[in-house]
């Protein structure tokens, strides 16, 4: 699953993390149920934000009983349905197959194979069919995400030095749009405008923060990368997302919410440390393994070590019961072997102090955002 909104348990309170998992598994069912069992795939965490914009700006919550599944330890639980979800759905669709295709364009990884690269052209096509009939039905025009992720390359390729926000606008477009349409599913025109700036700006990020996650593999395998391809240091892309991070909660604070604890603290709180994230683990090289003797291994790389997959859930089960995962901070991926935040000692609100009112000037401390 990809997406670089990824709340850890500690930052969000138990309503605010239910409605956020509610949201995620929305999502997962829907494309289940409306495009097949292989669709689910397409399954990512920033697509649910357009599910919760619509949720929180709709006059009451939609929801139904799901059955056990194993993500969620074999329980039940209440899921988004309605046009929140297949918007979030559609969406998540058209993007995905954009990806799919991507790899396949670069040859990454199996997709130089020639018979992995023509099955996954062929979901790649399914998926953009679904997604597009899926927006077709609730009003949204998918025209304007083929149009934004057909255009990638051409605006990459013309792009020269300083021009990094020209490489990021068509996924500015792209999440605009879906963005700005949660307002038309909801009945709230006057929100149209601020959302879509919301939707462009978090798109801006998104685009710099796979940038720079990217770096070293694309330094690595000789691939395109924004920040070199447009001679932006890290300094500037810094500089790009908090500016954009800073835009977004100046645009939510013109919307009106029905409940939007869930949005802030996705929008505002996690997109901040996303950005905090990715730039912090740029930073780290040789990491220190801490304190941890002879339990804790394997050690950190650099560059990392990637692991397949049967290697990399024995490498997570024993991280898991040496307790690494709460105590080693950072710890090293199981499976990317890239440094990962302990989920023990969070800085779960920095705006807020930790959720204890230090000095957040957005009014989250009265409410459970964190």
């Amino acid at each position: 699953m990809f997406g670089i909104i990824r709340p850890c348990r500690h930052r969000l309170s138990e309503r605010l993390r239910t409605a956020w998992l509610a949201h995620l598994c929305g999502l997962c069912l829907t494309l289940r149920d409306e495009h097949g069992q292989l669709a689910r795939a397409a399954t990512n965490y920033d697509g649910l934000i357009v599910s919760a914009l619509v949720d929180a700006q709709s006059a009451g919550d939609r929801r139904r009983s799901a059955g056990p599944c194993p993500l969620r330890g074999m329980r039940t639980a209440e899921v988004s349905v309605g046009d929140g979800a297949r918007l979030a759905a559609a969406a998540s669709l058209v993007l995905a197959a954009a990806k799919v295709r991507d790899h396949v364009d670069d040859g990454d990884g199996a997709f130089a194979r020639r018979p992995v690269a023509g099955a996954a052209r062929v979901v790649a096509g399914r998926w953009a069919r679904q997604g597009a009939a899926t927006g077709t039905g609730i009003g949204f025009d998918t025209a304007v995400l083929f149009d934004a992720v057909g255009r990638q390359s051409a605006v990459e390729a013309a792009a020269g030095r300083g021009e990094v926000l020209t490489v990021t606008e068509p996924t500015e477009t792209a999440t605009a749009a879906a963005c700005a349409h949660t307002a038309v599913l909801a009945g709230r025109p006057a929100n149209v405008a601020p959302l879509r700036e919301v939707g462009r700006l978090f798109g801006r990020v998104v685009h710099l923060v796979d940038a720079v996650e990217d770096l070293d593999d694309d330094l690595a395998a000789g691939a395109w990368n924004p920040l070199t391809g447009t001679g932006t240091s890290l300094a500037e892309a810094r500089r790009l997302c908090d500016d954009a991070v800073l835009g977004v909660r100046l645009a939510l604070r013109e919307c009106a919410f029905r409940d939007g604890a869930l949005v802030h603290a996705l929008l505002v709180h996690e997109l901040e440390q996303a950005v905090i994230r990715a730039f912090a683990h740029r930073s780290r090289r040789g990491v220190d393994d801490g304190a941890g003797g002879g339990c804790w291994v394997p050690r950190f790389r650099v560059p990392p070590r990637p692991r397949d997959a049967v290697l990399g859930c024995g490498v997570a089960l024993y991280q898991c019961c040496s307790c690494q995962f709460c105590c080693r901070d950072p710890f090293p991926g199981p499976w990317s072997g890239r440094p990962r935040e302990s989920c023990g000692d969070c800085d779960c609100c920095p705006d807020c102090g930790g959720g204890k009112g230090g000095g957040c000037d957005c009014d989250c401390c009265g409410c459970d955002c964190c």
